[in-house]
């Protein structure tokens, strides 16, 4: 291994033991993959005017992927290939795209990472994407360079790979949770990005939502156990998730599998996911899925119980499959160290190497605010591809201690595997597999990985400020 990174993954559980009891199930038997099944999906990133609920009566220039819906929702069976087609009709001259599959451990050259893996796809131009997850769960997706506008203004979707239920819940139910940079009464998008969010937590947007809705009714088959799959794709918001008026479970973190925990509170950052499943309230009766960031708590949905009761015992969810992440051993872990801080007087590496691949300007910002191992990305107007951050043997187990001396909260993403999050020295954890770690303000999680998938991979924060302005790099695995 030659240098240093900054590996993310994983959500933490809030549901700190003591607090929340675990449940009496274990985790069932993992999926088994269907064979011979190709899901098309066709996607044209355009500019799309469009009047949701939240938007208060004002049509906004959103850019979407599909004509059919602002959020495409694609489910498909664990063991099927997706087949993708994406066109890209953005109206803006080098706005390119590509698409990341966000927290899916897929072949390199799939990952959707411009410059990176793919030649960026530029407006009047078509890419074609082909791979077979190899994990069931909840994931989403969405382009990858100029994120703060680009997830400003709507660009993703969602994917659930279908498989890993033990016996089925009552229902099933995709609850998106993001803000929305606009000016309600003025119906037009505000800045996406501002210096001062980028150096500090993050350009918040004031107007927030579930699925499009400012604090929607949500139907659910009244006295059932019901799957809520909880996705965070606000550029910049941390939530701290819990459910008043019903009992909730955890059964999912990042779309791989735990045991159920019973729902406390969860901390839930940008491009991170919880599946709970919740006993839905009887006919009439309403529970709220509640932000307790805020003071007051800020209740964000009504989860009303409707029809004949569905369950009559006590609440003990079925659990799901057991995911097909491998598994570490820390017997034989290489050490791996890394801090995610602001730049202060942190040396930033100027490359201006022809020989370099070049990255265009619409990636980055000219700002250098923060940093990976006391490293930016790189200056020079960010022009230039840097060399990895580090290079990893497929193969190998890797403990990875991630630190995190800075005020801010930085929910680190990486790409192509996944972390088994295992400690921390602000939190208990009960030990689980995610894709994006959520670092409080100083604080040092303990997490290992196997790295068994070659390809460059990147690793950032999901904060879009944060990673456009210096907290992003990539490590190779040979």
């Amino acid at each position: 291994m030659t240098g240093t990174a900054a590996l993310g993954g994983a959500g933490l559980l809030a549901a700190l033991a003591g607090r929340a009891p675990v449940y009496g199930q274990s985790l069932g038997a993992p999926a088994e993959p269907v064979t011979g099944v190709t899901i098309p999906l066709d996607l044209v990133a355009a500019e799309r005017p469009t009047a949701l609920p939240c938007f208060a009566g004002h049509t906004l220039p959103m850019w979407t992927l599909s004509d059919e819906t602002w959020l495409p929702i694609v489910r498909m069976p664990f063991g099927a290939a997706l087949e993708v087609s994406l066109e890209n009709r953005l109206p803006r001259e080098g706005e390119h795209a590509s698409i990341h599959w966000h927290g899916i451990r897929l072949p390199n050259d799939q990952d959707g990472v411009p410059y990176l893996v793919q030649p960026p796809v530029l407006p009047g131009d078509r890419y074609a994407y082909r791979f077979t997850p190899p994990d069931t769960g909840t994931f989403f997706f969405h382009t990858h360079c100029n994120t703060a506008e680009h997830l400003g203004r709507g660009l993703h979707g969602v994917l659930i790979v279908e498989g890993d239920e033990t016996e089925p819940y009552d229902a099933d139910e995709v609850l998106l949770l993001r803000d929305w940079r606009i000016d309600a009464a003025l119906g037009q998008f505000l800045a996406f990005t501002t210096n001062r969010g980028a150096g500090r937590a993050g350009t918040y947007g004031p107007v927030r939502s579930v699925n499009g809705i400012v604090g929607p009714t949500i139907d659910l088959p009244a006295s059932g156990d019901c799957r809520l799959r909880l996705i965070n794709v606000d550029p910049t918001r941390i939530l701290t998730l819990g459910i008043e008026g019903a009992d909730a479970a955890i059964v999912a973190v990042d779309g791989v599998a735990i045991a159920p925990i019973a729902l406390f509170r969860w901390e839930l950052g940008p491009a991170m996911r919880i599946d709970i499943v919740i006993r839905s309230p009887a006919d009439g009766g309403t529970a709220q899925l509640v932000d307790y960031r805020i003071d007051p708590p800020l209740p964000l949905a009504a989860l009303r119980g409707v029809g004949a009761p569905v369950r009559t015992g006590g609440f003990d969810p079925a659990p799901l499959r057991a995911g097909h992440v491998p598994e570490p051993d820390l017997s034989k872990a290489l050490p791996w160290e890394l801090r995610f801080d602001a730049s202060g007087d942190a040396d930033i590496a100027v490359v201006d190497d022809p020989a370099l691949p070049y990255l265009g300007p619409l990636c980055l910002t000219l700002n250098d605010f923060w940093t990976i191992n006391e490293a930016g990305w790189p200056s020079a107007d960010h022009a230039r591809l840097p060399a990895p951050l580090a290079e990893l043997t497929r193969g190998a187990t890797y403990a990875v201690t991630l630190r995190n001396p800075s005020r801010f909260h930085h929910p680190i993403h990486i790409h192509g595997h996944t972390l088994k999050v295992l400690a921390s020295d602000k939190q208990t954890i009960v030990p689980h597999f995610a894709d994006t770690v959520l670092l409080l303000p100083e604080e040092t999680i303990q997490a290992a990985f196997v790295a068994d998938n070659p390809g460059k991979w990147m690793i950032h924060c999901h904060v879009a400020e944060h990673q456009e302005t210096g907290m992003m790099g990539y490590y190779t695995v040979g």
